[in-house]
């Protein structure tokens, strides 16, 4: 197909004319492609080289990976049956060819001629570190196995991919399939104006009459929180908790599958567990070590976890079920501080939020962001942005060189609003890794996305503080793609260890807490007023509430992920849903019922072949990093712009380029301090 948008790499990516039916044609063709470059590589006579072994391979499936990130974001925002369908037919022909690259005897024998080169022996920086990261990369997918070997892991890999991506599918099909509609106002005492509306709203959409509720966050986390009717209450729970439970649905024998896939494919590589495999290189390094972390941390917030479960069921004078936990929180939160959440949101219109966010990293980082309409997009609300380099300091220079002040450093799509054709959740992702060396620069592309509470009627999208963070932690991920400045495009941005990735993220969420930085874009969307100095002063107070409980929920979903992938068996510990409620029942105030399946819609862990599987506790290890290096802000000054000149230096513009331990000791001058994070949280 000639005018296939697919075929090409543009970096206004023509999402406005890419069609299910370029889909299939498209990837073949580029697939073929790849695979005519890799195996070129791996016969040609020529010395080896830099440029023909390390850039050709990394060249050689350029135009494919852009083309699958694309389809793969489309269907993630903006699906449809036949796109499903493409993208299904697609897609295990992809993981077959990518995971045949490290199997190539030819290439393995390339890489391993060029290793042994004076060249490559002469290599440092980023250079050396593509390299070693490599000749590594293909050892853990199999270069050394034999014939035998290799064809079983091709195998592994391709069923992997079937399977999460059937998870995926499952769990968006059974939260679109689920609705409470509820006819009677009366039943909806305690739930605030705005969930109201949103709820009149959604069912005004559909045709019906009443207050329509479906699993999506913006509509379920206000109707378990406020709602006073605990029967209502609990049919969201319930159905929130047997999400991809459902016959035609049933996401826990392919829960199984996979982790049966993963624990022989990393058995195959010579590791004992999936969770060594993941690990190995990052910064934690061992699955042992990941849990050790995490067991030290629930240690720690053990004593705290009790006292606040122990005073929430004093103060709710009875024993509690879990749909009553956010219920009675909620109140009690609302009497210890006087502070309900609800009244900060006249505060936080959406576009206002972004806009202040812009100026902060402006003062901090010395970039411009700018909106540019007449780009394609693939739904109407969808903005885009550039990102100007303003400082001309040269932050973040390759090798130390001096920057050039208004030169586009990349730009980005922002996608905020939930849709019945989008995926659950918020995540980054980039379409375009540039590079800079001493003779050129590229810029970047990527996009940030989330399911925020949307704006009702002739009102603008009102947040919640919770949901202000994710704005802000999003973009944090996008700071760390767009600002990368590193000479090799795989170690570009967020290509990073997966416990390091969330510091970037993470540390930005700290600015919502702030009174300087909120009094940036924290007005009142009528009255254009700041954040009344008592409301703050509750938000503030309210800051560590239940803090062990959040510490808590977080610690939990690590220790299930990682017993999962390191101890769990089919044939002794039975049912996966009742293997994983045992566990999570050590980090819930209530007791769980006996239904009480959320791994089951727990994308992060199986959504992909790896994902967070074997890594969910990079969510806390990052969490230390971001409490401890935001500690630099609080010395120097929130807007330091020789803090936030540092931080851009030696972490944002870094990408992979250098060990992420070395980066971090670049910035603070020494190792984190894991106290940072249980001062933080109130815990000590």
């Amino acid at each position: 197909m000639a005018d296939n948008p697919l075929l090409s790499i543009s970096f206004s990516i023509p999402f406005d004319e890419v069609r299910p039916e370029h889909v299939e044609p498209g990837v073949r063709q580029l697939v073929a492609q790849a695979n005519e470059r890799v195996e070129t590589i791996a016969a040609d006579s020529a010395p080896r080289t830099f440029a023909n072994t390390m850039i050709a391979l990394e060249k050689a499936t350029e135009n494919l990976n852009h083309a699958i990130s694309v389809v793969r974001h489309l269907e993630a925002v903006a699906t449809s049956p036949e796109l499903r369908a493409a993208w299904n037919a697609v897609e295990p022909e992809t993981s077959a060819f990518y995971s045949k690259i490290p199997l190539s005897e030819g290439l393995w024998k390339q890489l391993q001629a060029y290793a042994a080169t004076d060249e490559a022996k002469s290599l440092s920086g980023a250079k050396l570190r593509f390299l070693t990261k490599t000749l590594d990369s293909f050892r853990r997918c199999g270069a050394e196995l034999d014939a035998a070997g290799k064809r079983r892991l091709a195998e592994i890999d391709v069923e992997l991919s079937k399977w999460t991506t059937k998870f995926s599918e499952n769990v968006l099909d059974s939260t679109n399939s689920w609705e409470l509609i509820i006819a009677d106002k009366a039943s909806l005492g305690g739930l605030p104006p705005s969930a109201l509306a949103a709820a009149r709203q959604s069912a005004e959409s559909k045709g019906q009459a009443g207050w329509r509720f479906t699993l999506q966050a913006p509509s379920f986390t206000p109707a378990i929180t406020y709602l006073d009717d605990a029967g209502v209450r609990e049919k969201l729970y319930r159905a929130n908790i047997a999400r991809a439970t459902e016959a035609e649905r049933d996401n826990r024998p392919i829960i199984v599958r996979i982790l049966e896939l993963r624990r022989e494919k990393a058995t195959l590589l010579g590791f004992s567990d999936f969770a060594d495999f993941v690990v190995h290189d990052r910064m934690a390094h061992t699955g042992a070590r990941a849990m050790s972390f995490l067991e030290d941390l629930k240690a720690r917030t053990d004593p705290a976890f009790a006292r606040e479960n122990t005073a929430l069921e004093e103060f709710a004078g009875r024993e509690l079920n879990p749909w009553d936990i956010s219920y009675y929180a909620e109140l009690q939160r609302r009497k210890l501080y006087e502070f309900d959440e609800e009244q900060l949101r006249p505060y936080f219109p959406a576009q206002r939020v972004v806009d202040g966010m812009f100026d902060i990293v402006e003062k901090l980082y010395g970039i411009r962001v700018e909106q540019r309409n007449g780009v394609p997009v693939w739904h109407p609300d969808v903005k885009y942005y550039e990102v100007f380099d303003h400082s001309g300091s040269g932050a973040g220079g390759v090798n130390g060189a001096p920057g050039k002040a208004d030169r586009l450093l990349g730009a980005f799509y922002a996608d905020w609003f939930p849709r019945e054709t989008k995926r659950d959740g918020a995540w980054m992702d980039g379409f375009i890794s540039g590079i800079e060396t001493p003779e050129r620069f590229e810029p970047h592309l990527g996009c940030v996305c989330g399911n925020l509470t949307p704006p009702v009627g002739d009102k603008p999208a009102l947040l919640t503080h919770r949901e202000v963070e994710t704005i802000f932690h999003e973009f944090g991920h996008l700071l760390h793609h767009v600002l990368s400045c590193v000479e090799v495009k795989s170690l570009a941005g967020t290509s990073v260890a997966w416990d390091f990735v969330e510091l970037p993220s993470q540390i930005m969420e700290n600015w919502c807490w702030e009174r300087e930085a909120l009094d940036m874009f924290a007005r009142h969307y009528r009255t254009g007023e700041a954040i009344p100095g008592d409301l703050f002063r509750k938000l503030v107070g309210a800051r560590t509430y239940r803090g062990a409980n959040m510490q808590m929920r977080q610690l939990g979903f690590g220790f299930v992920d990682l017993k999962l992938h390191r101890e769990y068996d089919p044939a002794r510990d039975g049912d996966v849903c009742r293997y994983a409620r045992a566990i999570l029942q050590q980090f819930n105030t209530a007791p769980l019922p006996e239904d009480y399946c959320m791994i089951a819609a727990f994308t992060h862990l199986f959504a992909s072949p790896v994902g967070y599987g074997a890594g969910y506790y990079s969510y806390k290890w990052a969490e230390v990093l971001d409490a401890d290096a935001f500690t630099r802000f609080r010395a120097e000054g929130i807007f330091s712009r020789e803090a936030g000149g540092a931080f851009r230096e030696n972490i944002l513009s870094k990408g992979d380029s250098a060990d992420p331990a070395e980066l971090y000791r670049r910035f603070m001058g020494r190792d984190p301090d894991p106290n940072a994070l249980l001062t933080r949280s109130g815990l000590q």
